[in-house]
């Protein structure tokens, strides 16, 4: 297998089945899987991120957010809405806040579980690789770097 097949097919493989996870975990609760990244995302924020910023973060469609957030507002994970919806800022309900650390500690036990078997130091070296792949990948798709 060549390295084009090994990586596409890790990466593959490892998000259809994260996908999975997230969707079992984010299902008991009436969400979407990929909505998890978004309500960890929320957590984590040191101040309120707008749904144009958490788009921005999470690299995901500005559509998506907005379907996500009206999600959680259904379901009192966030707080509603001012008058302006995609400029207000965003912020978890305390029940947002204990679902999205339930999140977290799941999506901990998947990726502990997931990695037996690397040591920390390999475990360190695989992020900070992904980390550069994926900014050369976004310098090549934005035209920064050409090939």
């Amino acid at each position: 297998m060549d390295r084009f097949e090994r990586f596409t097919l890790s990466v593959f493989t490892i998000t259809r089945y994260w996908n999975k996870i997230a969707a079992e975990e984010m299902g008991k609760h009436g969400l979407k899987g990929a909505y998890a990244l978004y309500l960890v995302m929320l957590a984590d924020a040191e101040e309120p991120v707008t749904a144009a910023r958490l788009a921005e973060m999470t690299q995901r469609d500005k559509a998506d957010i907005s379907r996500a957030v009206a999600a959680f507002q259904q379901r009192g994970i966030v707080e509603p809405y001012g008058t302006s919806r995609y400029r207000a800022p965003i912020r978890l309900t305390e029940e947002g806040r204990q679902l999205a650390e339930e999140i977290r500690h799941r999506a901990d036990l998947a990726l502990n579980a997931s990695g037996q078997g690397l040591s920390e130091e390999m475990r360190q070296t695989m992020y900070r690789s992904l980390d550069i792949i994926a900014d050369n990948m976004r310098e090549i798709c934005e035209g920064e770097v050409s090939l």
